[in-house]
């Protein structure tokens, strides 16, 4: 082995190495960034049947706005639904009959907290609980019912169409 050999062994060693800790900085930067702790506002919490695909750190929109972000998930053990701590900004203040409904930024996109404001007196005050909500709505639900519906269909038109007799057949009676 030469001492250009050795060298140019190490130079790529280094350069590997230089690769290494640029991802793994550029993994902690968007962890960090992604897990953001306390964003200034007041705790609320709300009660989903199903929450699929929003997680800790998803978006609480108002009028398209992001007002807020998801900071906890957990789930009652006595009534199974999805227990959602969320975090408002501190000029935001909702009536009590506000609802909250899980919604998707698009078919494949991810999913939030779009917030509908109520018309009540009273507001939803700092660790309060929002009664009205909607859980998500699943894709592969949404596309097995319908698949299930057109195949249903398609099965009841095939036995009706058979137990018809044919159109100017000949019947066994003089």
């Amino acid at each position: 082995m030469t001492a250009v050999t050795v060298r140019h062994d190490r130079l790529e060693l280094l350069a590997g190495f230089a690769v290494l800790v640029c991802l793994a900085g550029l993994l902690v930067a968007a962890m960090v960034g992604h897990h953001q702790g306390n964003d200034g506002g007041y705790p609320v919490h709300a009660s989903f049947s199903q929450i699929d695909g929003l997680n800790v750190g998803s978006d609480v929109r108002l009028a398209g706005i992001t007002v807020g972000h998801v900071i906890g998930t957990t789930v009652d053990p006595k009534t199974f639904q999805a227990q959602v701590t969320f975090t408002l900004a501190p000029d935001v203040k909702l009536p009590t009959d506000s609802a909250a409904i899980v919604t998707s930024d698009s078919l494949l996109g991810g999913k939030y907290i779009a917030l509908s404001p109520g018309g009540a007196d009273s507001l939803v005050k700092p660790g309060g609980v929002m009664t009205e909500t909607q859980g998500s709505i699943s894709l592969e639900q949404l596309l097995s019912k319908f698949i299930f519906s057109v195949t249903d269909s398609l099965q009841k038109s095939q036995k009706a169409a058979a137990s018809k007799p044919a159109a100017g057949s000949l019947s066994d009676e003089p």
